[in-house]
């Protein structure tokens, strides 16, 4: 009987642990209404809760992660206009990276969307990789696969590659919809669309190399010494100046600018300062409307 009972523990707890590494993300979900008056605010719930289980709950890859290498992320949803079954929002993705060796986190995602979907209570969503027919779900695992990416893209040299695909895939359904908007590749350089077309851009394929330079070589190497992991993310910064010609290099460099721009100038601050000169006449060429963030690097 107690081998049994410790045969049915062990399996247990191989199930378990198949269940943990299921999943590559750990998302904080969050659905603000307090714009609408609705006498129903129990939608709102539920659509958070269905958005927690599809982030969290679906297997996006084939890769087995443990608990403590999950991905961590935010999706801050803030509804902006309700017409029955219809919202307009504004979608918030923020994701985070830890640094080897240190307690510090970098952002490696941090990016604003309007979005409009259909959504009804008690509603589940769930991601079915060969026909998308939610668009609430179109945008929400666009996004789970630019952040895998993206983090993946940060440890080994375009290791995010299939996830890129992935996005372009579901890219690529959503523009066959019609009534899906925020997909056109043509009247809007900050679509989805243009968001993984250029991600993909063997044009710009030096950007990617970048990030990988700036995570695995630059700012993981910083524990073990800081002034080599440094320099190694100050010399490669002239990528990003390279690439502003390139087309479709718009949306990177203002995504890469979001995230990242206070970063490298807190990076920069032990810099001489004809150092600091340098770096601010790249960075002010490869981001001309960021002056005020470059502000630090003149004193």
């Amino acid at each position: 009987m107690n081998q049994m009972k410790y045969l049915w523990i062990s399996l247990f707890l191989f199930s378990a642990v198949i269940q943990i590494q299921a999943e590559e993300l750990n998302a904080t979900v969050s659905v603000n209404s307090d714009r609408i008056q609705s006498p129903n605010k129990n939608v709102f719930t539920s659509m958070q809760r269905a958005m927690e289980r599809l982030i969290n709950g679906t297997k996006w890859s084939n890769a087995n992660l443990s608990l403590n290498e999950r991905i961590d992320c935010t999706f801050s949803l803030t509804i902006t206009e309700q017409v029955d079954n219809h919202f307009k929002a504004e979608l918030f993705i923020q994701s985070r990276r830890p640094v080897y060796n240190a307690s510090y986190v970098t952002p490696a995602l941090n990016y604003r969307d309007k979005v409009d979907f259909e959504y009804m209570e008690n509603q589940p969503l769930e991601f079915a990789q060969t026909m998308i027919d939610n668009h609430l779900v179109a945008i929400v695992a666009f996004y789970c696969n630019l952040i895998l990416a993206q983090d993946f893209d940060s440890f080994s040299p375009f290791g995010g590659s299939v996830f890129y695909q992935e996005a372009q895939n579901i890219a690529t359904q959503a523009q066959s919809n019609s009534g899906w908007t925020g997909w056109s590749a043509f009247d809007d350089n900050r679509s989805r669309t243009s968001i993984i077309n250029a991600f993909l851009n063997e044009a710009i394929k030096s950007y990617r190399e970048f990030w990988y330079t700036y995570h695995r070589k630059g700012l993981d190497e910083m524990a073990a010494n800081p002034d080599r992991g440094r320099t190694t993310i100050l010399n490669a910064l002239p990528v990003l100046k390279d690439i502003r010609s390139v087309r479709n290099s718009e949306v990177l460099l203002q995504m890469f600018a979001d995230c990242k721009l206070d970063e490298i100038v807190s990076l920069a601050s032990k810099a001489t300062a004809e150092e600091k000169k340098n770096i601010y006449d790249l960075l002010q060429s490869a981001f001309p409307g960021s002056s005020n963030s470059l502000e630090p690097l003149r004193k």
